[in-house]
């Protein structure tokens, strides 16, 4: 059995919202020092052209996180690989998700890093699958809303592969 990847979102659609989202951050935050909050391992390509697109000093931390193991589903279980290199008390906290869909994952960093009493934390992620919403979570700074499809592209994979295409993709079996 092979893979196909179609076409979802192009890589001109991603670049152009990401740019738009930058200048958001950058009028919302603008007295602030924010510490943007990588996801890894799949938000580090949104991560990296959203930190471009911000006009702002900030700082920039990486939590590893799994909740998916080998599979196309979630397995609900969040498991922090690597944790925060420096506190965020008293920060401005912007963590960068690459896809919200059960919202199980952002809810668990949310109450986690209340713990560490930051200033503030909102949340960037560059999809939302709301078919998949298990939880209620609030998305600050949204790219794209998409159908529920399993979807790989732009840090996004499926097994560790596709993480490099430019674009984001649907998975088709043939």
């Amino acid at each position: 059995m092979s893979e196909r990847i179609n076409v979802m979102l192009s890589q001109e659609t991603i670049a152009a919202r990401v740019r738009e989202l930058g200048a958001q951050i950058t009028r919302e935050y603008a007295d602030r020092a924010l510490v943007l909050v990588c996801v890894l391992k799949g938000s580090f390509v949104f991560a990296s052209d959203l930190a471009r697109a911000i006009d702002l000093p900030m700082r920039i931390d990486f939590l590893g996180v799994r909740s998916y193991g080998e599979g196309t589903e979630s397995s609900g279980v969040v498991q922090i690989t690597q944790d925060l290199s420096r506190p965020i008390a008293l920060e401005d906290v912007l963590i960068v998700e690459d896809i919200v869909d059960t919202g199980l994952t952002i809810a668990h960093l949310m109450d986690l890093f209340r713990t560490r009493q930051p200033r503030s934390v909102k949340v960037a992620s560059l999809l939302h699958k709301p078919a998949r919403s298990k939880v209620e979570v609030k998305i600050d700074y949204l790219g794209f809303t998409i159908e529920d499809k399993f979807v790989v592209g732009y840090g996004l994979d499926f097994a560790e592969k596709y993480r490099n295409l430019p674009y984001i993709g649907v998975v088709e079996r043939t």
